[in-house]
């Protein structure tokens, strides 16, 4: 996992590599230009070319060094750090390469591949930062077992006391309970939305999106109790439904926030498949045609 030790690692070694060929790499642009303008097709267009090439190629291998425990390549955290700066550092070597030429040609399409996944990357490195301090704070101290844990315990308690309710409230709870959503598809995890439903008096399904509408149902019951052990079950029931609205926030935020972590390799990774491709392409059209 991503860390600040990772960003740090050797005293940020890798950063200092990465302005390093920052710097070579603008020095040798600005040597260009004396015969002709700055592009792709120079010696010095070239020594960046095959350099930003050779980044690609390298940075693509994280996946495999990630899978080989026994490798003395390096450590993970070592390849992870320098992979963060360096392939940084390739959106400059990239667009020195081309000169910032663009048109509608395999090589631009290459560049606007390494662009998104390098932005993709960042977004990733990011996510891995900040996100695991999002999810402990969420779960203030807890693991989701154990949140799923006193979601369902709350359940069977709300539906205990609804039992001493008028029926009206019984089945609006009851069907509260069993029409919670958690989860979902895709984008619904990304969003953190809320499709759950209830049913209320007459049978009609409404919108209980967050459980607020349960929760004002049952409260707006209290003044209306036929008895008072009635009011104190209505009381008792608001006070456990709110609880469980605060439970189901937790789980949704941190179901939402596993997913933003997860995402961008859905991104990253075939799209890197796809850049190396394509780099494969600009690399053999160039030597054929230029």
């Amino acid at each position: 996992m991503i860390h600040e030790n990772v960003l740090r690692f050797r005293n940020a070694r890798y950063l200092w590599w990465a302005l390093g060929l920052v710097a070579v790499s603008f020095a040798l642009y600005f040597t260009e230009g004396d015969l002709q303008p700055p592009n792709g097709g120079t010696w010095q267009g070239y020594v960046l070319g095959t350099i930003g090439a050779g980044l690609i190629v390298w940075l693509s291998l994280l996946g495999v060094r990630k899978r080989r425990y026994g490798s003395t390549a390096g450590s993970v955290q070592g390849w992870v750090s320098a992979h963060v700066y360096l392939g940084s550092a390739l959106l400059v070597v990239a667009t020195l390469h081309s000169a910032a030429q663009v048109n509608w040609n395999v090589h631009t399409l290459a560049y606007v591949l390494m662009c998104v996944v390098i932005f993709s990357g960042m977004y990733g490195a990011y996510a891995y930062l900040m996100n695991p301090r999002l999810v402990a704070r969420n779960r203030a101290g807890a693991t989701r077992e154990d949140l799923f844990g006193e979601l369902f315990q709350l359940d069977r308690q709300g539906q205990e006391i609804a039992d001493h309710c008028h029926p009206d409230v019984q089945a609006a709870v009851k069907s509260a309970i069993q029409r919670t959503v958690i989860g979902g598809g895709p984008l619904q995890q990304l969003l953190g939305r809320d499709p759950s439903k209830l049913v209320a008096d007459g049978g009609v399904t409404l919108d209980n999106r967050d459980q607020q509408p349960v929760i004002d149902l049952v409260g707006s019951r209290v003044p209306r109790a036929d008895k008072a052990s009635e009011a104190a079950s209505l009381q008792a029931l608001t006070t456990l439904l709110c609880r469980r609205q605060t439970i189901l926030r937790r789980i949704r935020e941190d179901i939402r926030l596993q997913a933003w972590l997860k995402v961008w390799l859905y991104v990253h990774v075939p799209l890197t498949i796809a850049l190396l491709g394509a780099l494969t392409v600009h690399i053999l059209t160039t030597f054929i045609y230029w």
